[in-house]
């Protein structure tokens, strides 16, 4: 890339996030008891990312004062190391040399303001509220390719809703793997919510149809459908998902609400290559991040905004079955550059 806009290198040391002068920090705002915890929790899921950025930031600009062609450059290698990918990055990269032009930016502290600014926009602009039905149930179908953790991030979900004061109902609708329903019990039992099962083996579009049918009988608020993994290769199992949409609809109107795609976010660029692949075939609303703590490489969300044009709901930031959080953009982009 050609930055060169901004003049020759100091060689005073600092990074790019301090620049020479002392900067005061603004006044704290109140927040919220249960947005301090999601964000408490969220900072602790990112932690690795935040140090791998902040580390490698701090590192690579030491000797930064200016903001040049050189300085862009080494922090596009930073944003790579985190897995944001190619192309946001060169989209990021782009809107900050453009902005430190007009604005005539010159210090890494207002780098700092101007990087922050564009990687929440990046996020804002995918952000859909969530609209639910109005009348119940609200039908929400987990989808994925196996080994992401959707069967327990669906017992994790139970448990969110529930705390939030909403009546949930499960259904065990993957009926292929071994053992899936058994391992739905645990966590239905774990958080309290009823379960519709069928035998290993049966027709998933019938035990959904159960499922909704029992839904609406009990008043339930909320019912969540954990599907079979499959890859979207496998057209049959995708045609699957299509009938049991279509079996839904017919007893719930406009089921179902939302469709979340389950990724696992260590796999990283090889996780959203399948991801992108699988939202074209199965009617995707929204992701939920899994394994959020266990990897360095948290730019992934920036990466699915971007090339997915999904947003992220839920985040799950470790193994207990409180750790899924709502997802929400500030408390992430503050949890990784502060």
């Amino acid at each position: 890339m050609a930055f060169n806009l901004f003049g020759k290198r100091d060689k005073t040391p600092t990074s790019l996030f301090h620049s020479g002068e002392s900067v005061p920090e603004p006044e704290p705002e109140e927040t919220a008891p249960e947005k301090r915890g999601f964000l408490d929790r969220m900072r602790s899921a990112v932690a690795r990312t935040r140090t791998t950025l902040n580390d490698r930031m701090g590192a690579v600009l030491a000797l930064t004062r200016a903001v040049d062609e050189s300085s862009l450059e080494d922090l596009e290698a930073v944003l790579l190391t985190t897995d944001i990918g190619t192309t946001t990055t060169a989209e990021i990269l782009e809107t900050l040399r453009q902005r430190a032009m007009r604005q005539g930016i010159e210090s890494g502290a207002e780098l700092k303001t101007l990087l922050r600014a564009e990687l929440k926009a990046v996020l804002d602009r995918v952000a859909v509220p969530v609209r639910h039905p109005a009348s119940p149930p609200e039908v929400i179908m987990m989808v994925g390719v196996n080994g992401t953790g959707k069967t327990t991030t669906t017992g994790k979900l139970a448990q969110l809703l529930t705390s939030q004061g909403r009546s949930v109902l499960l259904c065990a609708a993957d009926t292929f793997r071994a053992a899936a329903i058994e391992q739905l019990e645990v966590w239905a039992t774990r958080s309290g919510v009823p379960l519709i099962k069928t035998r290993q083996g049966g027709d998933p579009s019938a035990a959904l149809y159960d499922a909704c049918a029992a839904a609406k009988a009990r008043g339930s608020q909320v019912l969540i459908v954990d599907t079979a993994g499959r890859l979207h290769t496998k057209t049959d199992l995708m045609k699957e998902l299509d009938k049991m949409r279509r079996t839904a609809e017919k007893l719930v109107p406009g089921a179902p609400h939302q469709t979340l795609l389950v990724m696992d976010a260590t796999t990283g660029q090889n996780g959203l290559t399948q991801a992108r692949l699988f939202t074209e075939a199965a009617h995707v609303t929204g992701i939920v991040l899994t394994k959020l703590d266990g990897t360095a490489k948290g730019g992934i969300v920036l990466a699915i905004a971007t090339e997915l044009k999904l947003p992220v709901v839920y985040a799950g930031t470790g193994e207990k079955i409180e750790d899924l959080i709502p997802f929400d953009s500030e408390s992430f982009i503050d949890s990784l550059l502060d």
